[in-house]
Formats: structure tokens, sequence, C-alpha cells
């Protein structure tokens, strides 16, 4: 079994320094959230990652979620663990006291999301959907579904679940066939079949609040007519007990490659009864709620992998010894394999996308309270705007790095890490989904080209690049060095902007085959901007912590030099264009 430490000093610098956001700081309903508790809180957290969910995720891939008799059965062990889980109010968290919450910012919640994602993703994925649902409802919900049902999934008692896919339809949602017939007292009768839906069925909670899309029968095709639904596992009486079963069943749990704890459905619906949720019609929008969300907690899903596998593999290298080097420090045998460079190469690689992940993930987390928070509109809408952008972005390259950080630690421990011994091969394995649920990675690209790049004129990304050479216009020399090298990557950003806008008027299919690119372009030079103000910091502050902020500055360095050139390798590649992808005959 892999072994992980929460990675508190990292977490806890970038909360002390880099909570430099001047309308972050400006919401008076986190001024009493200081270092000192985040402190209190992540220390918490760590523990019980380390000591109580750590050996979950090995009990969840030897012993899978099953359907026994029409009951889901979850692993050994994961009732006892979500019974403390709940009992100490880990899933409240980021919730609104309001409903029993304890009302954190993402700036601590975020890094908690991280934790859960290294020790045991299966688990951690019961409490995130409701946390999703939670949301959702939170935004869309009227005052009385609200208060019916928010404050025993806040307490953990009922969970939620997200159901949008159908066998006929997955990323193309306006072809779903559920439909909702509208009954004399207001509620619908659902039915149809949804697949592939995470926590649909098991045995922690006592109910399951499943946020349904459906077509009311007498809406329009395609995605106008799609509407939302609240559909328990079990009728909620006007007291707010829990009362008869509703027409929802479990017809399968699907065998996966990974995350083989979680209980992944399909679910039937036989006339369940449903209540709309807001406005008829308008559901995908209120689902794309629940959505962004999770897309955001993906990627910090395939952060917090990248962590512990990042992690082994330094351990093992410091302990496996393999050959000798060019400079051996052996007179008798073979030297640790971290003294040959290759090996160097990977474990620096994984630590500079890593720790620039989280720094990036932490701007984004100021940036969403603000967007949800700030009392000024225009302030909440330059927010939104940037994580509308940035969603996308860390969705997919988060999770497409996870898939090269997984196999570099598989490599690194060579024929060990291809078997079951030290765990490695699962964090792939549990990894893999990860860049296809919440929208593929590929959908992620066009939906950032078309939506956030073009249908907005580029307006986003130019106040984004405007907003980081604002930022990152240093007076400190040694910061400048890494300065000038940003500048030229941000101007290959700006022409391949520029590209894009230009190929949709001529032809679309050479914008939708750079669309990766673009993303991945946008990507590494978003990392590079958390690098610059991880470096203001480390240069500024240096004589205070020499090694850890010597170690940052080395780490920016391997970035700049080994990482960022990919942005320019994803620009070259995509401007050459579609001719050859389109006429090529694959016959």
């Amino acid at each position: 079994m892999p072994s992980y430490t929460a990675p508190l000093d990292d977490m806890l610098f970038l909360f002390e320094k880099l909570r430099d956001n001047k309308n972050y700081n400006e919401l008076e309903k986190y001024n009493e959230v200081n270092l000192d508790l985040a402190k209190d809180i992540l220390e918490e957290a760590a523990k019980i990652n380390q000591n109580l969910l750590l050996p979950l995720a090995l009990a969840g891939d030897e012993n899978p979620a099953k359907l026994e008799n029409g009951v889901v059965r979850t692993p050994p062990g994961y009732k006892e663990a979500y019974n403390k889980y709940i009992e100490d109010g880990w899933i409240s968290l980021s919730c609104d006291p309001k409903y029993g919450g304890q009302g954190m910012p993402k700036t601590i919640s975020a890094f908690f999301d991280e934790m859960l994602s290294s020790t045991s993703l299966s688990f951690k994925l019961y409490s995130e959907l409701t946390i999703g649902a939670y949301n959702c409802l939170l935004h869309h919900a009227s005052d009385e579904t609200k208060d019916k049902y928010l404050p025993k999934m806040v307490e953990g008692k009922w969970s939620g679940t997200m159901c949008l896919t159908e066998p006929v339809c997955g990323t193309d949602l306006g072809m779903l066939k559920t439909k909702a017939e509208e009954q004399a007292d207001g509620t619908f009768k659902i039915s149809g079949q949804k697949i592939f839906i995470t926590s649909g069925d098991h045995d922690l909670t006592e109910n399951i609040i499943h946020l349904v899309i459906a077509r009311a029968t007498d809406s329009p095709k395609g995605t106008k007519g799609i509407s939302l639904f609240l559909v328990p596992k079990f009728i909620v009486n006007e007291d707010g007990s829990t009362g008869t079963r509703n027409g929802v069943s479990t017809g399968s749990v699907e065998h996966k490659m990974g995350i083989k704890g979680s209980a992944t459905c399909v679910l039937n619906f036989d006339e369940a009864t449903g209540y709309l949720i807001g406005t008829k019609n308008r559901g995908l929008n209120q689902m794309f709620t629940m959505m962004n969300l999770e897309r955001i907690l993906v990627g910090i899903q395939g952060l917090g992998i990248s962590e512990i596998a990042y992690q082994n593999s330094l351990a093992y290298a410091k302990e496996r010894k393999q050959g000798k080097t060019n400079n051996t420090k052996s007179t008798n045998g073979a030297d640790f394999i971290i003294e040959h460079a290759d090996i160097r190469k990977s474990l620096l690689n994984m630590k500079s996308i890593i720790e620039g992940e989280r720094a990036l993930c932490f701007w984004l987390s100021q940036q969403t309270e603000v967007s949800l928070n700030h009392p000024n509109e225009k302030v909440k809408k330059e927010a939104s705007d940037y994580v509308s952008l940035m969603t996308p972005v860390v969705k997919s390259l988060f999770t497409d790095l996870a898939m090269e950080i997984t196999s570099d630690a598989m490599q690194i421990h060579g024929g060990y890490g291809f078997t079951k011994d030290q765990g490695i091969e699962q964090l792939y394995r549990d990894n893999r989904i990860t860049p296809i649920y919440e929208g593929t990675n590929s959908v992620q690209a066009a939906d950032l080209v078309s939506r956030k790049l073009l249908n907005k004129n580029g307006n986003i990304i130019g106040k984004f690049l405007e907003m980081i050479k604002e930022e990152t216009n240093s007076k400190n020399e040694k910061v400048k060095i890494f300065t000038k090298q940003l500048n030229y990557y941000l101007d290959i950003l700006s022409k391949f902007t520029d590209w894009i806008i230009d190929k949709n008027k001529i032809d679309k299919d050479d914008v939708s085959s750079a669309a990766n690119d673009y993303l991945k372009t946008l990507g590494y030079v978003s990392l590079a901007y958390s690098w610059i103000k991880i470096l203001e910091v480390s240069f500024k502050d240096l004589d205070s912590n020499k090694k850890f902020y010597i170690d940052k500055i080395n780490t920016a360095q391997f970035y700049f030099e080994k990482i960022l050139p990919r942005a320019e390798y994803h620009y070259k590649s995509a401007i050459s264009g579609s001719s050859n992808i389109m006429k090529f005959n694959f016959n």
C-alpha cells in the first residue's frame, strides 16, 4: 500500500503568502479564517486522511462495491469510516452555517479535497457528489426545498447524486429520453434509465437525493426542453422523516478499471416521484452549477493522485539501488536510482507540475469565492469569467498530467510498479477515469475554445493575459529573469488566440483539431504564472526559511526550462492545420 503524508508545509505556505487577492480579502464573512485556524483544520484533516482513509484505497480495490439482493454494499471499512467522517463534520466543511455547515472557504476546502483524492478517491466520491448536489440546490431550489433537504445532506445522513448520462447520450444531453409527466399535485412521474451514476446507490446513508435531468412531456426537443428534478430514493415526509421507497432501483453496478470502491450504478426510474427544481426547461443551466464545481474537483483529483504518486516514487528512488552513475558514490555495488539523471528528471517533472498546480488551484479558489460572494457585481463578474476560463483547464490539464505522472511513477518503480505489491498501478487505474468523466477532456477543450474564447470574442482571455502581465511586472531583478521567459510564452498564447479566432471564420476543422493544443498552451502558461507568484515570495523571504525557498526557486527553474517549452510545441503543432487529418483515408 502506498504511504502518504499530507503536504501541509506547501498548503500553509500558499494560505499564508499567496492569499493575496484584494477582492477575496474584502469578503467579510472570511475575516476570522486566519492562518492559525487553517493550520488547525488542515492538521486534523491530515490525520483522518493518513490514519483512517488511506487504508480504504486498497480495501475498495480488492473488495469492490457490489449489488446483492437489490442492495448495493460498499467495501469493508467504508461504513465505519463514513460514520466517523460525518461525525467529525468533514462533509459540512464548506457548507452554509444556515443548514448546519461550518462555512469554511474554498481556500481551505480545496486542500482537504486534494488530501481525500490522494488517500482514497473511491471513498471521496460518496461525499463529493453530495456536496455537488447541495450546491445545485442551494443556488436553484426554493427555500422550502432547501429547508427540507439540505440540513440532512450537510450532516451527511443523506447523500446526493447527479443523474445525466443515458445509454443514448453522454455529452449530447439534448438526446436524452428520460421523461417527466406532471401530476395534479404539481409533482412529476419520472421514467427512464440513467447510467454511470457515481454513488448512485449504496449503504452509507439513510436516503439518497438524486438530481435528475429529464424532459417534461410538453417540453420541446433538444437541450431547450431539459428540466431538473429532485428524486429521492425514499420519499421524505412533511415532518422531514424518511417515508416509503420511491420508484428508483439499481439495475447493476459497473465493473471498472479503477475506483472500484465507488458504486457506479445503472439506475432505473419507474414513475418515480420527482419535484421540479427552479423553472421548467432551464434544467441544464441549473445542473451546470453542479457540473462546473465537479469539473474543478476532478482536476483536484488528478492533483491529489499525482501527489501520492510522487511521494512514493521519491521514497522508492532513495532506497532502490541499480547501476552506477557517471559520478558514482558507491565503492562497492550500485548507486541509488535517485542519483541517475533520468530518474531525477522524472521526479522534478512531477514536483514542478504538482506544486504549480496546487498554487493555481489556490488562486482559483480565491476567484471562486469572489465570484460567489463579493458585493460588487462588476468584481463578481470578472472573477466569474476567470473561473469559467480556468475550469476546463484545471479539469483537463491536471488529469492528463496525472496520467503522465502515475505512468512515470510506475516506470520509476520498474517491475514492482507493474505488480500490485506497491499499489502504484492502482493509482494509474484510479486516475484513468478523471480525463473521461464530467465531460471528456476533448469536450473541455472544445468548450474552452467555443464558449470561452470565440463566443466572448477573446474578451476573457484578453483580460486574463493583461492581469498576468500586471501581476508579474516584478521589480525584483531575480524574478525578472523568469518573467522575461513568461512574456515570451504569453506572446505565443496571444498569437495562438488570434489564429484560433481567424481560423474560425475560414475552417472550423482547424479550430477543432487545435482545441486540445490551445487548452494545454493556456494551461502551461497559467502554471508559469503561478510559479512567478511563488518566486516573488521566495526571493523576498529567502532568509526566513532558506531550505524551503531555495527548493521552490530550483523547482521553478526546472519548470521554466523543461516543462514550459511544451506550450510552444503545442502551438506549432496546432497551426499546421487539419488538412492532413480530415483528408486521411482510414478505409
